[in-house]
């Protein structure tokens, strides 16, 4: 198979679909490899180590998508690349559909076949494609709102491990998943006061059981959100919902109880976001205001730390790129349950339930989709 890896063109996105070991994997079990110049600068992977692991180097994405039957990329395609695709084309690839109509509308138009990795599932439930970037963004969350949380940003001048005589502060995490639980350990590595909110109680018996009394564990109402707010200076959205719109947790009528100069960092913000006044930034103007709180929603938080996102991003995918690659789309999805689950659009049809739901549009199964 002829696999492709176009350079990202999202703002401030520095990460790459492959690099030069998956190059060399793919090679060594007789695919081809195209490789747009440059695509893995930016994680300081040099062309000429896609060159010696047997990958060709072309000079624009336009060649790359007129060639590849399987391109593999980081973000979701931007509407010149969606006008690139074409039928009987795989694009695998992190979508979050949910809240895009247009680039849904764009793919489904494309008549190719796209793959989330953020549907992709796996024997134990989870995701194990998104999981490596809800690590790295579950703990940048801290990272973005102690920064924020500076006078000189908009914030309330608050430092997260307080000093001897001075408390430190209180950071509130929605949700207790991968990012949730990224996002408390490194409030904690920094001496924060964390409060993890969640709805599944053996979620929150898990982390009590690491963590004890290092961090306070509430069952998620809106209740136990209310009273939280007034005291927390750093509000992290860690919800996810797979394939779907993040659910609202916070509205702006909330943001009254908080104090001025508070910050609210919202992970969610790929598919949606999870605070009703959220709206995606990029990493050069990664923030703004709303009625005194300082909100952070960057949408590819992780592209931030692109070597360390791309090595941990490609570790978890270059198995299913290897899997498509060596068996072609009909039979793995065939041979792979968890790897159908990630198929989104195939054909001009939706076919992730989740996906379709949100935006209101006709679902297709998976296994329907794929008939001869």
């Amino acid at each position: 198979m002829l696999v492709g890896v176009p350079t990202e063109t999202k703002v401030h996105e520095y990460r790459v679909g492959l690099t030069p070991a998956g190059a060399r994997e793919l090679s060594a079990r007789g695919h081809q490899v195209l490789v747009q110049r440059g695509a893995g600068l930016g994680a300081g992977l040099a062309d000429e180590a896609y060159e010696a692991a047997g990958a060709q180097l072309v000079d624009g994405a336009a060649e790359v998508y007129a060639r590849a039957e399987l391109v593999v990329k980081v973000k979701e395609p931007q509407p010149d690349e969606c006008a690139m695709l074409r039928p009987g084309q795989v694009l695998f690839a992190y979508l979050h559909l949910a809240p895009d109509r247009a680039q849904a509308e764009a793919l489904l138009a494309s008549g190719a076949t796209a793959i989330a990795y953020e549907t992709v599932t796996d024997a134990g439930g989870g995701l194990p494609l998104l999981a490596p970037m809800s690590e790295v963004a579950g703990r940048m969350a801290i990272q973005a709102g102690a920064h924020a949380l500076e006078k000189a940003q908009g914030g309330s001048g608050v430092l997260l491990g307080g000093v001897p005589g001075v408390a430190p502060a209180e950071v509130l995490v929605l949700g207790g998943g991968t990012v949730g639980l990224n996002a408390a350990r490194m409030a904690m590595g920094l001496g924060a006061r964390v409060t993890v909110v969640d709805r599944s109680l053996e979620r929150l018996r898990q982390i009590d059981e690491l963590y004890g009394d290092r961090v306070a564990t509430l069952y998620s109402t809106r209740d136990s959100i209310d009273d939280r707010l007034p005291r927390s200076d750093l509000v992290v959205g860690a919800v996810l919902v797979p394939g779907a719109a993040a659910p609202r947790l916070v509205t702006r009528a909330q943001l009254a109880l908080m104090r001025p100069g508070s910050v609210l960092v919202d992970v969610a913000i790929d598919q949606g976001g999870c605070f009703g006044t959220s709206r995606p930034t990029t990493h050069d103007a990664p923030t703004y205001e709303v009625d005194g709180i300082i909100h952070y929603c960057v949408a590819n938080m992780p592209g931030a730390v692109a070597r360390t996102s791309t090595f941990a991003l490609t570790n978890a995918t270059l198995p299913r790129v290897l899997e498509l690659a060596d068996k072609g789309l009909v039979q793995a999805l065939a041979d792979d349950v968890h790897l159908r689950n990630g198929l989104n659009v195939h054909a001009g049809r939706i076919t992730h339930r989740a996906v379709a739901d949100a935006l209101s549009l006709p679902h297709t199964q998976a296994t329907e989709a794929l008939a001869p």
